[in-house]
């Protein structure tokens, strides 16, 4: 069944009922075929575009939605309930337009940023590196600047969209001083001397190509520099906090799809006479999913409130984030459980739910940095 949500206005409400009958009919009925070919949903990026999805949580004067994030992560949910790999690319592209968005010059925002919010253009992020992963400030993806342009040299991992993005907000590295060598360039897809390697052969997203990227003496013009030089480690990790809310929200939606789908089954499949969702065993499984699927909405949304306000969040989002991928290994462990032996089949869609859910634990900061960085903050607190 639908998530019952509490939304500020009326317009939050038609928005989140058109993306449902987006998702119902145009995503969820090719979800499982686009994954078992490994296909691109390049044409319903395009529609979520067109339909003005791709950039709610930026401002109007840019061509955005100007919408909170409480309302754009659960439009994201939305998304995500009816197709992870569509959710996830949501994502990503919104976290992707960040930089830009926060740290660009106005004449950068006017000539880059509506195509982007706008959905002509489809983005990806490249911060980390084959030997750089949770530890970003020892990337060595090199920037050396030669007149009006940065030559690129080194290898991007683990980018999302790589290889079918129009444009990679990167981070690379200009001055050999740690973190604060690190800065960040809007880079066009259709840069001379940048390529993509063969996706990874992955067990869950398959829809949703992930790629190294390759920088061979790729020329980038200076004026793609977004920020300051240095700048760059700041701003990757502020777009990862909010980043962090988003695949928190995709996670909810993945339990969620995964929660519906246990207990149509738990009706209709009988033993011993009745549907064994009249078992208490049952009920109790089935309970402890939902309440783990509530719980964690309840979380991101809180964060996303805090971020609303313009109070600190940092903390409140990696707990989103912790609290919400583990809710959705959970959950769609335990609805394989329930449909038992067709559950385990690729007759049902759980088993790619649970294929699916691992990898939310990992990306944007795995689980275990997420319990640091909280530690953290609370030793400054």
């Amino acid at each position: 069944m639908p998530a019952e949500r509490l939304l500020p206005d009326r317009d939050a409400e038609d928005l989140v009922k058109l993306t449902r009958e987006i998702a119902r009919d145009e995503l969820a009925p090719i979800a499982a075929r686009y994954e078992e070919e490994e296909r691109f949903p390049r044409e319903q990026f395009r529609l979520l575009g067109r339909s003005g999805l791709l950039g709610l949580p930026y401002p109007e004067a840019w061509g955005g939605g100007g919408l909170s994030y409480e309302v754009y992560l659960q439009v994201l949910e939305e998304v995500a309930t009816a197709w992870m790999s569509m959710g996830v690319g949501l994502s990503v592209h919104v976290m992707s337009c960040f930089a830009l968005a926060e740290y660009g010059t106005d004449e950068q925002r006017a000539r880059w940023l509506p195509d982007m919010l706008g959905g002509e253009l489809l983005g990806a992020y490249a911060l980390s590196e084959p030997q750089a992963g949770s530890d970003a400030a020892a990337l060595t993806t090199r920037a050396v600047l030669t007149d009006s342009t940065y030559v690129v040299n080194g290898v991007k991992a683990w980018i999302t969209h790589g290889g079918h993005a129009d444009f990679y907000t990167t981070m690379v590295r200009t001055s050999p001083d740690g973190g604060r060598g690190v800065s960040c360039l809007l880079v066009d897809a259709a840069t001379p001397g940048l390529s993509a390697a063969p996706p990874e052969h992955k067990m869950g997203l398959t829809g949703s190509p992930t790629t190294q990227m390759i920088f061979d003496d790729a020329r980038v013009p200076a004026d793609r520099l977004l920020g300051a030089e240095g700048d760059g480690l700041r701003i990757a990790l502020t777009a990862l906090s909010s980043g962090r809310l988003g695949i928190a929200a995709c996670s909810v939606g993945l339990a969620q799809a995964a929660l519906d789908e246990a207990v149509a089954y738990a009706k209709e499949r009988s033993q011993f006479g009745r549907p064994i969702i009249e078992f208490q065993g049952m009920e109790f499984l089935l309970a402890d999913m939902a309440a783990a699927v509530e719980s964690a909405r309840a979380t991101y949304l809180e964060a996303a409130r805090r971020r609303d306000r313009g109070l600190p969040f940092t903390r409140q989002a990696s707990i989103a984030k912790l609290v919400a991928t583990d809710a959705a290994m959970k959950v769609t462990t335990d609805a394989v459980q329930v449909l038992g032996g067709a559950g385990y089949t690729r007759d049902f869609p759980v088993e790619r739910y649970l294929r699916e859910a691992k990898v939310p634990q990992i990306f944007e900061g795995t689980n275990q940095i997420q319990r640091m960085l909280i530690a953290r903050e609370l030793r400054r607190s």
